[in-house]
């Protein structure tokens, strides 16, 4: 740690592995699926607790109202837990933004409910690094940070829709991120270090068909097969696939017994854009298949969703952010690399409001959304040291405005 000063070093020396790994333990234990409303409440709590160290305003707020189709294709309010809020020094004339998510994509009755240790650095359990982990390397990285005679302000923001969307919470995230520097977010890098640049973004759509029964041996030609035309526009929208736009067709639910026309079908799929220009066209896309379908079988369609985290390209002031980060990690001896990948996160939507954002600053693991996710325990400090170096520095020496 040549490249530290001594002021720098101080900072940095009281952050240790240990209470940082006991609290991503008791959180790991908390249940916290996206739909386990019970669980995200005892999430939200102890987060409150915990972040109430900070010298600031803690807060949880209501969920935006979500609208989303059930399987008889009629719309309902889907519930979502409270959103955890920190305001720290909110008169600061420069602040940042710090976010995460205290949800996970595994339900209350999902077998991977427990953590253990496959070896001495190696914390396989639910949410390790998805990202409880990084919630705490978060909170261990400000507390050092406060230690530093700090004028930076920021605020944290916990969300707890992330892995479905953000949907209820796409909105406070951006009034959030407003004037901001630039974010850091804590979803986890890879198990060598390597962090995320350019993302694409992501749409998730529901597309109700609704067609005409009939008797399927007497007179099947007066009927509308609802399920036909969704496999039909399930073809088109596959078809639409092309460099930098995947279109996945998931699942398609309705249908009737076998001796009757199906006046119901429900095609959900998913589309990824690379650029913001390609999610235009692939928007224009589904529209034209749509309404080609509609005529060509006689049904009637109603397109629910859309792209919720648009894509996020590398801006100049991105680069910077990244730049920074790159060296501070350099004198913390830190293994970093970088590469564009496949997924999304809060970061797609915190780069749409024209804020620069390193979205994996959690902490180093991987097999994340199965059950063999894990987290590497020996970087819980160094990723606590690399957030209260970066933000010392920046308090310092300044950010492109």
């Amino acid at each position: 740690m040549a490249g530290l000063t001594r002021e720098e070093q101080a900072l940095i020396a009281p952050i240790a592995r240990a209470p940082i790994e006991a609290r991503t333990l008791e959180w790991a234990a908390i249940n916290s699926g996206t739909a386990n409303g019970a669980g995200l409440a005892a999430m939200a709590g102890r987060l409150a607790q915990a972040f109430a160290a900070l010298p600031g305003e803690v807060r949880l707020v209501d969920p935006a109202p979500v609208e989303k189709v059930d399987a008889q294709g009629r719309p309902f309010m889907q519930p979502h837990g409270r959103h955890l809020v920190v305001s720290v020094r909110p008169e600061a004339e420069r602040r940042v933004i710090l976010t995460g998510h205290m949800d996970t994509v595994y339900p209350a009755d999902h077998p991977f409910q427990t953590c253990d240790w496959l070896d001495p650095d190696t914390l396989h359990g639910p949410g390790t690094a998805d990202m409880k982990g990084g919630l705490s390397l978060m909170l261990e990285g400000l507390l050092a940070y406060e230690q530093g005679a700090p004028t930076l302000g920021y605020d944290v923001f916990v969300n707890s829709d992330e892995e479905t969307g953000s949907l209820s919470s796409n909105a406070l995230i951006a009034e959030l991120a407003r004037n901001k520097l630039f974010a850091l977010t804590y979803e986890p890098a890879l198990p060598d270090g390597s962090m995320a640049r350019a993302r694409p973004g992501s749409g998730n759509y529901a597309v109700v068909i609704h067609g005409r029964s009939a008797h399927a041996g007497r007179n099947p030609e007066d009927g509308r097969n609802a399920v036909v035309a969704a496999a039909d526009l399930a073809l088109r929208l596959a078809a639409a696939r092309r460099e930098g736009l995947s279109v996945n067709p998931a699942r398609i639910e309705g249908g009737a017994p076998n001796n009757t026309v199906p006046d119901l079908a429900i095609l959900h799929f998913n589309l990824r854009p690379r650029t913001p220009e390609l999610a235009e066209i692939a928007q224009a896309l589904v529209a034209a298949a749509v309404e080609e379908v509609a005529r060509q079988h006689g049904v009637s369609i109603h397109l629910h969703g859309g792209v919720s985290r648009p894509p996020k390209p590398i801006s100049p002031r991105t680069e910077a952010l990244y730049g920074l980060v790159s060296e501070a990690a350099a004198d913390l001896g830190q293994t970093m690399s970088w590469k564009d990948t496949g997924g999304v996160c809060d970061g797609n939507n915190i780069a749409a409001t024209g804020v620069p954002v390193l979205d994996t600053m959690g902490v180093l693991g991987g097999a994340i959304h199965s059950p063999d996710e894990f987290l590497l325990a020996g970087s819980l400090a160094p990723r606590a040291q690399l957030t209260a170096l970066v933000l010392h520095r920046i308090d310092r020496k300044g950010f492109p405005a």
